[in-house]
Formats: structure tokens, C-alpha cells, sequence
């Protein structure tokens, strides 16, 4: 029988590969709404697709186990600079969103976040291994 921590820990990597995953069609695509925000940070067309590349990334991983800490990390990153985007050049609602891809971005932040808090063993055991030697 699976334990509360394990069902709210795939709750929490479901819902943030989910938000990823679905955004990369309007960044693989060229979606204007896309281009629009990242030519206004001056990274079109390459920051637009290299985001994608480490969202699809990040989704992945936090799917897989024993790297879900990994993905974490990653996703967590990389919302950390959506959410700075958001709030210094492009402002919480962007070509009238509503402010959801903020939302989004704040969604996938908090669940990484809970997510590092959750494998916090395994990152000790990993960061232990790696520099023990």
C-alpha cells in the first residue's frame, strides 16, 4: 500500500511535468504569444527553444525516481527565472493571460520545491557519495 508521502509526491511531480509538458507545444510551434515574451527579454528565438528543451528535461526526470530530485532542482531553476522574468520585464499578465503562465510558473516552483523537501535524503546521499571520496 502506498504511503501518503509517496501518493502526494507523485501529485506533486505529475502536476509540475504536466504544466511543462504542456507549454512546450507553444514553444516548439513558435505560438506568438511565446515569441512575444522572449523576444521582449532579447533570447528569441534560442532562449525560447533551449527552455523548452530543459523543461522536457526537467519533466522527464521528475517522472523517473531515482533522478526526480534532479528534475526538481532543474524545473525549480528554471521557474525561479520565469517567475523573475515575470515579475522585472514582462509583468504577472502577459498579452491579457490573466497573469496564468505566472501562475503556472508559481505552481511548478511551490511543487518542486515540496519535491526537494521530500527527497532531501536522497540528495544527502547523493551530495555524501559524490564528494567523499
Amino acid at each position: 500500500m502506498a504511503t501518503s508521502k509517496t501518493v502526494i509526491s507523485w501529485i506533486l511531480r505529475l502536476v509540475a511535468a504536466v504544466i511543462m509538458v504542456q507549454s512546450l507545444f507553444f514553444k516548439f510551434s513558435g505560438a506568438e504569444e511565446s515569441v512575444y515574451i522572449f523576444s521582449t527579454l532579447g533570447l528569441e528565438p534560442w532562449g525560447r527553444i533551449g527552455t523548452g528543451v530543459v523543461e522536457l528535461v526537467a519533466a522527464i526526470m521528475l517522472i523517473i525516481p531515482r533522478v526526480t530530485w534532479l528534475g526538481a532542482l532543474l524545473g525549480m531553476g528554471t521557474m525561479t527565472g520565469a517567475i523573475f522574468s515575470h515579475l522585472t520585464k514582462l509583468g504577472i499578465e502577459v498579452k491579457a493571460d490573466g497573469g496564468q503562465l505566472f501562475l503556472y510558473a508559481v505552481v511548478t516552483w511551490l511543487c518542486c520545491g515540496a519535491l526537494l523537501l521530500i527527497e532531501r535524503q536522497r540528495i544527502k546521499t547523493f551530495l555524501s557519495l559524490t564528494f567523499s571520496k
